[in-house]
Formats: C-alpha cells, sequence, structure tokens
C-alpha cells in the first residue's frame, strides 16, 4: 500500500465490535482493507484455562502479540513459553505457534497482524464453531482465505495435557 494513500483509524471502544466463545471475549479493533487499516489487530482476553489456538502458521502476514495483563502460554515453533504483562513476541511468516492462558492464569492479549489482511470474519467464524452453531470442518475449510494454516505439535499437545 502507497504511504500517501494511508490515513488515520481510530476505533473508539464504545464502537468496537465484540464476539465472544466460553473462554475469551475478542474486541476487534481494525480490520486490514476496512476503513483504511493497512493491518489487522484485535484484543482478546481469555479465562483461565482458556485453549487459545492450536499449532498454526501464517504464510503473509507476522503475529505480534502484546501481553496488555495476566499470563500468555505460547509455542514457538518448538519452544513453549510463558509472557507476562508488558512482554512482547513477533512471530514471522511460516513459523508454527499456538498459545492459550498460561496455567493458573488469565490473559489480556493485543493481537496485530501485518502486512493485514481481513480476517474478522475468521474470528467471528471461531466463535460460532466455539459456541457449537457452526462445524469445525468450517474453520479447516477457510485456511487458505484466512491464512490460518494448522499443524500437529506434539510439544504442544503435551504442554496442554501437562496444564490439565
Amino acid at each position: 500500500m502507497n504511504a500517501a494513500a494511508l490515513k488515520p483509524v481510530l476505533t473508539r471502544a464504545a464502537d468496537a465490535e465484540t464476539t465472544s466463545d466460553p473462554s475469551s471475549v475478542m474486541t476487534l479493533l481494525a480490520d486490514s482493507g476496512t476503513g483504511g487499516s493497512p493491518l489487522t489487530t484485535y484484543r482478546s482476553q481469555f479465562t483461565e484455562g482458556a485453549v487459545g489456538a492450536p499449532a498454526h502458521f501464517h504464510t503473509r502476514a507476522s503475529e505480534l502479540f502484546f501481553v496488555i495483563g495476566g499470563s500468555l502460554q505460547v509455542l514457538v515453533d518448538d519452544e513453549v513459553t510463558v509472557l507476562d504483562e508488558g512482554d512482547l513476541l513477533l512471530v514471522p511468516p511460516h513459523t508454527p505457534h499456538a498459545f492459550a492462558a498460561a496455567p493458573g492464569a488469565e490473559a489480556d492479549v493485543l493481537f496485530v497482524f501485518t502486512p493485514g489482511m481481513p480476517r474478522f470474519d475468521y474470528l467471528r467464524l471461531l466463535g460460532r464453531v466455539m459456541r457449537g452453531e457452526a462445524s469445525p470442518q468450517e474453520i479447516k475449510d477457510s485456511s487458505e482465505r484466512f491464512d490460518n494454516h494448522y499443524v500437529d505439535s506434539p510439544v504442544w499437545r503435551a504442554a496442554l495435557e501437562a496444564n490439565r
């Protein structure tokens, strides 16, 4: 996108759309291509024990995690670590990663995808699947559209099992 074509993007908290599932509330802040936004960003508030996202990667975007509060357990490649309040993580394209609320903690996280691509429909779909209103197959069928490519991670499965 041409820098001269960029315009300020403002989303007021009172105007932001929220979507939720049994373990998190997502506040949708700016979606690439909507309102001139060159990136996609949203805030997720995870309850204790929330599973977040299974191991996956993106081919076109880097994903930034900024922990506003609480703690987030993350997988990057084959390493599991915990991000605490104030920590920032940037995961480049093609890097397998996953996340969940850290054991015994809630997590409040700002996510940013850059370059952005429209993802809010994916987040809405994810909420519907988590609430039992849509089939998990719809998530699988949307992998190319939303650049979410799921992979198996024995390391992540073991970390989640250890948290139970």
